[in-house]
């Protein structure tokens, strides 16, 4: 579909960069945000980003919100507020600039590949060449009275733009989040199918359908070196078609591991009649590459300011 396909002239998707800490995501709760929920051990007890509104769109979609845009506001308004005492003389802006907070980061596991890194540099996955990390970037689709929602931190996209009638839409994605239950075949099928119908399917049904591949049993590695066990389930996504950006066929995969009483979740969802999409095997190997990063691994960079004009 563009898994974030939308009619013309809906609202753009979420996309809020206020990052989660912890190995792995959170709880969305039911009401216009999300609440993180702190990760299990052995990482440490995380700290609660603000809470970000979540808007409404016309169709499944992906809604957005990003916090760095208050940041441009608030220098926009500093500019503007010398002038404002007198209309009829020349206003002059000069350029402000913006520097991104440190960012922990970690090698990839996969030789070519690009690592996203989360929750203080604790855990991350590696995604392909041609993927663009996000890694403090939250997304996903509202709850709506059709559908479950899905919302996921620690973010990677692929094929950005590709429809030219939908500006927002994207090829696929991935994120982590976590579920309320400590079987992780549960957790991972909950995690899936509440993405694949949340995704593809109208605001108010008809819901997509799909067909599950049996659980495969996996390890993640934890940053201690431990290793616990884990399941991956693989979803075929049949969309609700409304327009030209919208998929025929989709997959959507999950990998969940146990964590006191939730499991932790990682998703990777792609069209599947695109060109240069992430097919089944791509997905699988994606999700494999979850992992705690050992402390020796994380780094913390700054990247470099940019000039607001």
């Amino acid at each position: 579909m563009g898994l974030f396909g939308k009619k013309r002239g809906d609202s753009p998707g979420y996309e809020d960069n206020a990052a989660l800490d912890g190995f792995g995501g959170y709880q969305p709760s039911d009401s216009p945000g999300y609440t993180p929920e702190p990760a299990a051990e052995p990482t440490p007890e995380p700290q609660q980003p603000a809470k970000q509104p979540m808007s409404r769109s016309g169709r499944r979609a992906m809604y957005g919100f990003f916090a760095t845009l208050g940041v441009i506001a608030v220098a926009t308004l500093a500019n503007n507020s010398d002038n404002s005492s007198d209309n009829s003389a020349p206003t002059s802006r000069k350029p402000s600039v913006y520097t991104p907070s440190p960012q922990v980061v970690s090698p990839p596991s996969i030789e070519g590949w690009q690592s996203v890194t989360g929750g203080d540099g604790t855990y991350a996955y590696d995604v392909p060449p041609g993927w663009t990390p996000k890694p403090g970037t939250v997304h996903g689709w509202e709850k709506s009275a059709a559908v479950p929602g899905s919302t996921m931190s620690t973010s990677a996209f692929f094929g950005d733009g590709f429809c030219p009638q939908e500006r927002s839409s994207k090829l696929a994605g991935s994120g982590v989040r976590s579920e309320k239950t400590a079987d992780p075949a549960a957790a991972a099928l909950k995690a899936a199918s509440d993405l694949a119908v949340s995704a593809y399917s109208p605001d108010e049904g008809p819901l997509a359908t799909f067909t599950v591949s049996p659980a495969q049993k996996t390890e993640i590695p934890l940053a201690n070196g431990e290793k616990v066990p884990a399941s991956i389930v693989l979803l075929d996504v049949v969309p609700v078609r409304s327009n030209v950006c919208i998929s025929q066929r989709a997959v959507v995969g999950a990998l969940a591991f146990a964590s006191g009483d939730k499991s932790l979740t990682m998703l990777v969802y792609s069209d599947q009649d695109r060109p240069g999409i992430a097919d089944r095997e791509q997905i699988l190997k994606i999700l494999k590459t979850y992992r705690g990063v050992p402390a020796a691994d994380r780094k913390t960079i700054t990247p470099p300011p940019s000039t607001l004009r």
